[in-house]
């Protein structure tokens, strides 16, 4: 059996939900040096001309390696930064056409039970 071939002007979209990274991330003295749990959301929308191998499309774990070697890659003042670089990073597959990044750090206004973060969204030009 053949994989379906999309009909061109239809989106696929690609995601990862849920995946959590621990990062040095924040402004204040107590987050320096500190790893802290992010929560990551992202999906992507790809260029479905064609597919029917995994080639074609944009595997998962390419997805969820470029947050890990963000997140690795020393400490991030900003979560807004962190999800910039990220939705950047996934825009640089070539198949994908636009990208969603949310990233919520879980600890960030725990004190209160809340959970704040933000959403990023890249689209190729």
């Amino acid at each position: 059996m053949t994989d379906r071939v999309p009909d061109p002007g239809h989106a696929t979209q690609v995601f990862v939900t849920g995946l959590e990274v621990q990062a040095e991330i924040g402004v204040y003295p107590h987050e320096q040096g500190a790893r802290q749990p992010l929560m990551v959301d992202i999906e992507v929308e790809v260029d479905t001309h064609g597919w029917r191998h995994l080639a074609d499309t944009v595997n998962y774990e390419v997805l969820v390696a470029h947050a890990l070697a963000i997140a690795e890659s020393g400490h991030i003042g900003l979560v807004e930064s962190y999800a910039q670089r990220l939705a950047d990073a996934c825009l640089a597959e070539p198949r994908v056409m636009r990208a969603r990044v949310r990233v919520a750090k879980p600890r960030a206004l725990a004190q209160w039970g809340a959970v704040a973060g933000v959403e990023v969204v890249a689209v190729r030009r």
